[in-house]
């Protein structure tokens, strides 16, 4: 693969491995081990397994190995290592290169099961965990410590779309050798300019626009070669987080769409965002792309679009948003996002429904926010449905 390559050319023929057969498409190796022509050479590669050798399904496979090249050159880093899903991925990340009496600063804003991991996990094994408000460059600024090891953030936050400015807290973060993770599911591999921004190590969901279209479950992180296989590597491959090769093959033929649906989603959002403005029936509309956003100029400025989802506010709380969610024809109602069908999520009651209330006060998940997620769907039958189901809340 060429380094000049523009990045549709990547995401077609990037990390392709080809068997004595020359296949067109990318071969799925379902097998969980392989075979040594001797006893030495198996020795040898279990002492070091070179370049394109591998040793157990668990290690490394070559389909595997193909989705982690491939995702690796679009993002812009050395390496990358696939695990079984976005939520593997985050705890590799997070959980391999830290210890007992390490510091942590996270943003507050995240996914339940992120808040999860720092919050019950990390503490539990004697890691100190600071959250602040990742919109906040003071609070950043205060919270990290000569001793902080490691920031952590959704580059937008999840429900609630808060952009969070890469470079600068990274700025911050490096001052103090601290290590910058970020999580950028929202932002997508397409937008993203993480790597180049300041981020040390980046992940995705898989699951989620790599996908797209629902099939399989699946995450990846992206570093450093050093950090991979140095650090994530050898606490993956022990504990089992692996991707399995059916999935990667999935993420392969995912990966050739996902410049052109993405970017046909985000074009959807805006859209959607700008007609639902002002609607009688809602507190607020939030998407990034929209001008009166308070991260608009971040925004363009850190990933060219708005992203493919967007969050609305209905009024009248829990019961005027069921009826609206309920009279929804074409969306799905559903707890994940980047796909290819609309998807509809209610997070008070779904994905952050175990938080305590007083935290989803101040996360701004009220019983009436809706995160949509926007499929390939024509954007005029998406509003004329979202529409016609307001008026019924």
């Amino acid at each position: 693969m060429s380094d000049s390559w523009n990045k549709r050319t990547k995401l077609v023929h990037g990390g392709t491995r080809r068997s004595q057969y020359n296949e067109v498409s990318e071969a799925i190796f379902l097998t969980q081990g392989f075979v040594y022509d001797t006893a030495e050479q198996a020795e040898q590669r279990f002492l070091k397994a070179g370049e394109d050798e591998f040793i157990y399904a668990r290690y490394g496979n070559p389909t595997v190995a193909m989705f982690e090249d491939r995702i690796a050159a679009l993002e812009g880093t050395e390496d990358a290592f696939a695990t079984a899903s976005g939520m593997a991925a985050v705890n590799g990340a997070l959980m391999s290169g830290l210890k007992a009496g390490d510091h942590v600063v996270a943003a507050k804003a995240l996914f339940g099961s992120c808040l999860y991991i720092l919050e019950n996990i990390l503490v539990r094994f004697g890691v100190e965990v600071t959250l602040v408000d990742g919109t906040n460059l003071d609070e950043w600024r205060d919270a990290i410590r000569e001793d902080t090891k490691l920031v952590f953030f959704e580059s937008v936050s999840n429900p609630t779309l808060e952009v969070i400015d890469i470079k600068a807290v990274s700025d911050l973060a490096h001052a103090v050798g601290a290590l910058v993770v970020v999580d950028n599911v929202f932002s997508t591999p397409v937008f993203s300019r993480a790597a180049e921004l300041g981020a040390d190590v980046i992940v995705y969901s898989a699951t989620k626009h790599i996908d797209g279209q629902g099939r399989a479950l699946g995450g990846v992180i992206l570093g450093s070669k050093e950090f991979i296989r140095g650090t994530v590597e050898p606490y993956l491959k022990h504990t089992g987080a692996a991707m399995s090769p059916f999935s990667a093959w999935i993420m392969l033929k995912g990966l050739e769409t996902i410049d052109l649906r993405v970017r046909a989603q985000a074009d959807s959002a805006l859209k959607i965002a700008e007609a639902l403005q002002g609607h009688p029936k809602l507190d607020r509309v939030i998407y990034p792309g929209l001008k009166d956003h308070a991260q608009h100029d971040l925004t363009v400025a850190q990933m060219e679009k708005g992203g493919t989802v967007l969050s609305i506010e209905v009024k009248g709380g829990q019961e005027a948003c069921f009826r609206f969610l309920n009279a929804i024809q074409i969306a799905v109602i559903s707890n994940n996002l980047g796909d290819a069908k609309s998807i509809a999520t209610h997070p008070a009651t779904t994905t952050h429904q175990r938080l305590p209330a007083e935290q989803k006060v101040d996360l701004g998940i009220t019983p009436g926010l809706v995160r949509f997620s926007v499929g390939l769907e024509d954007a005029d039958d998406l509003i004329a449905d979202l529409v016609q189901a307001l008026d019924q809340a």
